[in-house]
């Protein structure tokens, strides 16, 4: 069940929480950061493949890509067996920036985005047909958890793709981590 929780970025006591998405996407709105809730076009499950997922969801993202001007898409899967999750976990785990947006649509599993803008931060658990669109260079980090098991569809204005700008700050440290 997605989630929306608040903090002062002083300490990790939480000001509002929220498990109800039109809640969740009001409170994100007043930050400038998109959250949706998508149904598939199509039946699809873990063993779908990347073109079956992206047709599933094909009038969302015309959509998005029309609103947006986003020129690449494509899908993600991690799974908890993978050799280099740890790597890729620690690889999101400090707080970063992008020069672009970082639009995410989870089509199955469940990961943690913390966003921290006006002096706090916004921990928001985003689950299976969850869409969160984080603006360009805002402050946030990304918790996969452990045992990582999840498949989103990314969409880019750059075709490069990912590009994380660390900015030193240790507060990611301070907030609980997520544990899937």
């Amino acid at each position: 069940m997605s989630e929306l929780t608040i903090y002062p970025d002083a300490n990790a006591q939480p000001i509002f929480s929220s498990t109800e998405g039109a809640e969740i996407g009001a409170k994100l709105a007043e930050i400038g950061v998109q959250f949706e809730r998508w149904e598939a076009g199509q039946a699809i499950d873990a063993s779908s493949s990347a073109a079956d997922i992206l047709a599933a969801y094909a009038d969302e993202i015309q959509r998005l890509k029309d609103e947006q001007g986003y020129v690449t898409v494509d899908t993600i899967s991690l799974a908890s067996d993978n050799p280099a999750k740890d790597e890729l976990r620690q690889k999101f785990l400090s707080e970063h920036t992008h020069s672009e947006d970082e639009v995410r649509f989870f089509v199955r599993g469940a990961g943690m985005f913390y966003l921290h803008v006006a002096g706090k931060v916004y921990k928001v658990l985003c689950c299976k047909d969850d869409l969160i669109s984080v603006p360009a260079n805002t402050t946030h980090w990304f918790d996969m958890g452990p045992e990582p098991d999840f498949t989103a569809i990314r969409l880019f204005n750059n075709p490069e793709g990912w590009v994380a700008n660390y900015t030193g700050n240790p507060i990611a440290d301070q907030f609980p981590t997520f544990e899937g």
